[in-house]
C-alpha cells in the first residue's frame, strides 16, 4: 500500500467530498474502501483523486469525486435494497453502490466499457453487481422494479417509462436539463402515481444516447 495513494485518498475525502456536504458515514466509508485508482483509465491514474472529470472514451467521462459522493448520498441505498444504475462507465460508482446496497444491476451501452467494468468489479471482489449491455433510453426493459435508480449521464427531459421501473417508496436520481447548466434531481415515488421532485445541485454531464435536447433549426 502506498502511503502517497492513501494520503491522496484521505485528502479527496476530507478536502473535496466532505466539504461539499457529503456527510453520510456509509457513503464516506464506501468512497474510502473502494480503490478509485483501480477504476480510472490507466493514463489518468495519477489524477484518480483530483477534482476533475476524467475522460473514459466514447465522449464520456468519469464524474468528479464530489459529484459521485453527492449522488451516493442522495439515494443512500440500504443493504436490503436493489439498485438499477444507468451508465456503468468505469464501474466505480457501481462498486460503491454495491457496497451500500443488496443488489446492483448496471446497464452500459458500450461493450468495451461493460467488459472493463466487469473485470474491475471482479478484481475488487464485488459480487453483488452485474453489468448488462443495452441502450437504456429506448432499448432496455428491466422487466422489474427497483428500490433505487441512479443515472450517471444527463437527460434533457425525464423518460416517462423510467418511472415504471421504481417501486413505491423508491428513489430515482438523474441530471436533467440543458447543458451547461443542468440540475441534479431526486425523484421519490409516493404511492402509485405521486412523485416528489427535489433539485439538489447544478452540474454538467454528457447526455445519454437518445436523451439530448432536440436540435434547433436556425434559418
Amino acid at each position: 500500500m502506498s502511503l502517497n495513494i492513501e494520503l491522496a485518498r484521505h485528502n479527496m475525502i476530507e478536502q473535496q467530498v466532505r466539504p461539499w456536504d457529503v456527510l453520510d458515514s456509509r457513503v464516506l466509508e464506501a468512497l474510502t474502501a473502494i480503490r478509485r485508482e483501480d477504476f480510472v483509465p490507466p493514463s489518468c491514474r495519477n489524477l484518480a483523486f483530483a477534482d476533475l472529470c476524467l475522460p473514459l472514451g466514447h465522449d464520456e467521462a468519469m464524474m468528479k469525486p464530489v459529484v459521485e459522493g453527492r449522488v451516493l448520498q442522495a439515494v443512500s441505498p440500504t443493504r436490503e435494497e436493489s439498485v438499477l444504475e444507468i451508465g456503468t462507465g468505469s464501474g466505480f460508482v457501481t462498486a460503491c453502490l454495491a457496497r451500500l446496497a443488496g443488489e446492483v444491476v448496471s446497464v452500459e451501452q458500450h461493450v468495451d466499457f461493460a467488459d472493463s467494468a466487469r473485470t474491475r468489479l471482479h478484481a475488487a471482489n464485488v459480487r453483488n453487481a452485474k453489468v448488462e449491455v443495452a441502450e437504456a433510453v429506448r432499448g432496455f426493459d428491466p422487466r422489474r422494479e427497483f428500490d433505487v435508480m441512479v443515472v450517471t449521464g444527463a437527460v434533457h427531459t425525464l423518460p416517462q417509462h423510467w418511472r415504471g421501473w421504481i417501486k413505491p417508496g423508491g428513489r430515482l436520481f438523474t441530471v436533467i436539463g440543458t447543458s451547461p447548466v443542468q440540475r441534479a434531481t431526486l425523484y421519490t415515488r409516493h404511492g402509485d402515481a405521486n412523485w416528489e421532485e427535489q433539485a439538489l445541485f447544478e452540474t454538467d454531464l454528457p447526455y445519454l444516447n437518445h436523451a439530448s435536447p432536440p436540435k434547433l433549426f436556425v434559418l
